[in-house]
């Protein structure tokens, strides 16, 4: 067996009946334990001296592990931070990329960790804004009253450390198992977690302490429902007196599944005090963190899925760019994430992919704005994430194909994509009008070492005439994991770059530059490294 590298720590552990649900599966809260357990030993190792767990990051649950399997756990010390400890920390020794890949994810992490509170504070005030829009189109929601749940548990020697403090560990399997009957009294089905929300430890407790478990759900998205946990330590004169110790607080997402393994869409949830507002633009929130987060510290090998542009099959390329932009703009399951004046943003998450609908309203006509918008040599006049967009080949009155840069980000080498534009005029007036895009492999276009070739997935607009003079713009964006870092930071509430790009559209499409300032001598049109 490989040895452990330094303040790495490896547990394997058999899944024992008593470690199970009643489906055979391994609990969450007896996994979060282990969890638990063996980054303090890590961390132990790295610091030498005894150490308690402060906060948890998120946590993502990808697979279920059954009754006689056996799971293993690495815990690896990727970085140290001497100010959120009581001592200074030894560096971390870097031996691999690997390494130097989580040294750099850690800062991360910890730089959105920081920023949490105003973040958080700064979406609060923003949801408030659009509680009419949300609530006004809600049918058949329902109070989540019923789903409040209380659990006291008395902490014995067995669940405490040697310094006599609750193991982190305990704490969070009892939380998950009153999250996880607050979940199930809204759905009557089996509830699984799906992914913690950041764990913050306050305080300590200790053997002979009573903890008062309280459990509601907050939210609920599709098919995920957000239940918030606080946890409250008695001593005996405490509990005598009714006075306690807010201790830790969590919030936990949980898919559910019908006896099909399906999975089942949540009831939405209708505010009524206003404890209820607070929990619900809370969730929402939240939502918008962990989104941002998720992806802004993810490390996702680009997988190409663009396909080979032929000529031979100009045809059916250009159809199915079409419908696959109209297919992800029909898809349910679309949540309102902000709204300012004339734009609203909508986000999709499916099996762990990200779509964004940003719609805009334009007082513009619609053959006016699908004229600015299918032209992409325009496109960097309005829209900062392209430098260049230049025509490698004008295939069609309907199709082209473009070479697109993108600017410097996180300093790394610029971007650069391929893409085939595909546009549809409506078939009669008053309907909408279609700009498809999508990345393609063209020989005449390889890879340049000036640029990380990205891909576009699917991506597009919707324009669709409200009257004569105005219209919706609807964008869409199916996301690469190329992508994802340019709305990353809007979506977790730390940047306004897809506010900013949509009202500079709206502002190029309102207020359109004469003829003249669109020519091709526009510095920003064009593109370094192409030949003709």
């Amino acid at each position: 067996m490989e040895r452990p590298a330094p303040g790495e720590v490896v547990m394997s552990q058999a899944i024992q009946p008593a470690h199970a649900t009643a489906r055979g599966e391994l609990s969450a809260g007896q996994l979060l334990k282990w969890i638990d357990t063996t980054a303090c030993l890590a961390a132990e190792k790295h610091a030498g001296v005894s150490c308690v767990t402060a906060s948890v990051d998120d946590i993502q649950f990808e697979e279920t592990a059954r009754v006689g399997q056996v799971i293993t756990i690495k815990a690896k010390v990727t970085r140290a931070f001497s100010t959120s400890m009581e001592i200074h920390l030894k560096p971390v020794t870097l031996l691999t990329e690997q390494d130097h890949v989580e040294h750099n994810l850690a800062a991360e992490r910890r730089k959105v960790r920081l920023q949490h509170e105003d973040t958080f504070n700064n979406l609060m005030k923003e949801s408030s804004k659009f509680d009419d829009l949300i609530f006004d189109e809600e049918e058949g929601a329902v109070s989540t009253r019923g789903t409040s749940v209380q659990s006291i548990e008395l902490v014995l020697p067995p669940h405490a450390n040697h310094h006599g403090n609750t193991f982190g560990g305990q704490i969070m399997a009892w939380m998950e198992t009153v999250a996880t009957i607050s979940a199930s009294r809204l759905c009557w089905a089996h509830p699984f977690l799906k992914s913690v929300d950041m764990f913050k430890f306050r305080g300590p407790s200790t053997v002979g302490d009573r903890l008062v478990f309280t459990a509601i759900v907050n939210n609920t998205f599709q098919t995920c429902v957000e239940v918030g946990v606080r946890v409250e330590a008695f001593d005996c004169q405490e509990w005598a007196e009714g006075r306690g110790r807010h201790i830790n607080s969590a919030f936990l997402i949980y898919n559910a599944a019908d006896d099909k393994e399906n999975l089942i869409t949540f009831p939405r949830i209708q505010p009524i005090s206003k404890d209820d507002f607070r929990r619900y633009r809370g969730a929402i929130a939240r939502k918008r963190i962990r989104l941002g987060r998720k992806y802004v510290i993810s490390h996702k090998e680009e997988v190409p899925l663009c396909i080979h542009w032929d000529i031979s099959k100009q045809a059916s390329l250009s159809d199915s760019n079409v419908e696959a932009l109209k297919k992800l703009a029909a898809k349910r399951g679309w949540e309102v994430t902000s709204t300012v004046e004339k734009i609203k943003i909508y986000t999709l998450e499916e099996h762990d992919v990200l779509s964004v609908w940003v719609e805009k309203h334009v007082g513009s006509p619609a053959h006016l704005a699908y004229r600015l918008l299918s032209d992409f040599t325009k496109r960097p006049l309005w829209d900062p994430h392209f430098v260049s967009c230049e025509v490698i080949d004008w295939v069609s009155e309907d199709d082209q194909l473009y070479h697109i840069t993108c600017p410097i980000l996180n300093d790394d080498k610029p971007k650069d994509l391929v893409v085939l534009v595909s546009r549809r005029k409506p078939l009669k007036d008053g309907n909408t009008y279609t700009v498809a895009v999508k990345s393609v492999i063209l020989p005449s276009v390889p890879p340049s070492p000036q640029y990380i070739r990205s891909e576009i997935i699917c991506a597009g607009f919707l324009i669709h005439a409200i009257d004569s003079n105005s219209c919706i713009v609807s964008y869409f964006n199916h996301m690469s994991a190329s992508i994802l870092p340019y709305f990353a930071g809007n979506l977790g509430g730390w940047s306004k770059s897809i506010e900013e790009t949509a009202a500079s559209c709206i502002q190029f499409l309102e207020n359109p530059p004469d003829d003249g300032a669109l020519n091709c001598t526009h510095p920003l049109l064009l593109a370094p490294g192409l030949e003709k």
